[in-house]
């Protein structure tokens, strides 16, 4: 009888924040194999119409490949900045059972009672503290944090370096820039980020930002192109 298992994982995105990843992912499997010798891995950056093999390394095939591979599970999870592109890829695989894996540094920080939905990307020297609720496919980039009783919805993004204090909900969809930094709250009026909405590099936020508002500098005031 032959229990040996066969696993493949497919990171969606082949730029250069998916290049970032790959490595976490590549480590993650390497020990996991280590650990479970009747387990193999093969692991692919995904794209709808690759025009080179390999990246890096890794190889690179079509959603097509990806998902006609022969293998006992397969997983997947998304290194793309567009959230929108996100949401539509991830609801595509869960619905024909392609299971989302959360890739998480193992220099990045997790303390205690926090709950993060499937497939979010924890990089490099990330912190989530304390009773931290996130949603789905939720990006935090190198050096950013998230700090205790802070809500965060589905398919949010952080740049590198952001400051999220605490008592802070951010809304789907929201993305916020490098370097940013946003004003702790409070339990009975918490700073809220509303849905789509665009925190600018640098910005200080100091005040709630509506939905599908771009807010630049500091303190962070709204943004409109002429």
């Amino acid at each position: 009888m032959n229990t040996h298992s066969k696993i493949v994982f497919g990171l969606y995105g082949a730029g250069g924040f998916a290049r970032e990843v790959m490595p976490i992912v590549s480590e993650f499997f390497s020990k996991t194999t280590q650990a479970n010798t009747k387990a193999s891995h093969q692991i692919y950056f995904v794209e709808t119409s690759p025009k080179v093999k390999e990246i890096n390394g890794y190889p690179l095939i079509s959603e097509k490949d990806f998902l006609e591979l022969e293998c006992s599970e397969r997983f997947f999870n998304i290194a793309i900045g567009d959230s929108k592109v996100r949401e539509t890829i991830a609801n595509e695989l869960v619905s024909n059972g392609t299971k989302p894996m959360p890739v998480q540094s193992p220099h990045s920080i997790i303390y205690d009672c926090n709950e993060i939905g499937e497939g979010s990307i924890l990089c490099a020297n990330t912190m989530i503290t304390s009773n931290v609720k996130i949603g789905k496919f939720f990006h935090s980039n190198i050096y950013s944090y998230v700090a205790h009783d802070c809500v965060i919805g589905d398919y949010v993004t952080f740049a590198p370096n952001v400051h999220c204090n605490g008592n802070i909900h951010i809304h789907n969809h929201a993305y916020i820039g490098t370097d940013a930094v946003i004003k702790q709250g409070s339990s009975s009026k918490p700073l809220i980020i509303g849905e789509g909405a665009i925190i600018g590099m640098g910005a200080v936020v100091t005040k709630d930002v509506p939905p599908f508002t771009t807010v630049v500098g500091n303190p962070a005031k709204p943004f409109y192109k002429t």
